[in-house]
């Protein structure tokens, strides 16, 4: 599928599976954050609207105002933390990497680079809007003794 030359119907009939679409303030500075700090693309960017592609994972970004006419915007916090209780989790991604990233992107590490004894490396990166980015990779046997 070609992101910068579909048609919004084309785009809507061919999502299947699960699906992610964060509101977000200002789309142009999300994507830039989630671009430097996790080295996702951006397709389709505008003001009000972007394709996100991790992997082959595919999510969207809206705008707050696109969703005036939807009744999901009236639950959304005027002010950050707008995912609170969520964390969203990006399994291909360097913690370390990352976390070097995020403050001169914008974003806050929660929690910084740390072995997990589930067998992760992660960190936790809360983005300018609010969202807890979850940047993790599986343990090397290294750090998997060293736990």
């Amino acid at each position: 599928m070609d992101y910068e030359t579909i048609t919004p119907e084309e785009f809507g009939a061919r999502l299947r599976g699960y699906g992610l679409n964060l509101l977000v303030r200002d789309v142009r500075g999300e994507a830039a954050f989630l671009v430097s700090v996790f080295g996702m693309t951006a397709h389709r960017l505008s003001a009000d609207f972007a394709i996100i592609v991790y992997g082959d994972q595919v999510m969207q970004l809206h705008a707050d105002h696109t969703y005036s006419a939807n009744p999901i915007l009236g639950l959304v916090p005027a002010s950050p933390p707008r995912g609170a209780g969520a964390s969203i989790h990006l399994f291909d991604t360097d913690p370390d990497t990352a976390a070097a990233h995020a403050e001169g992107a914008g974003g806050m590490i929660l929690q910084p680079p740390t072995n997990k004894p589930h067998g992760l490396r992660e960190c936790c990166i809360l983005c300018p809007d609010g969202y807890a980015w979850v940047a993790s990779r599986p343990l090397t046997e290294t750090e998997r003794n060293a736990t």
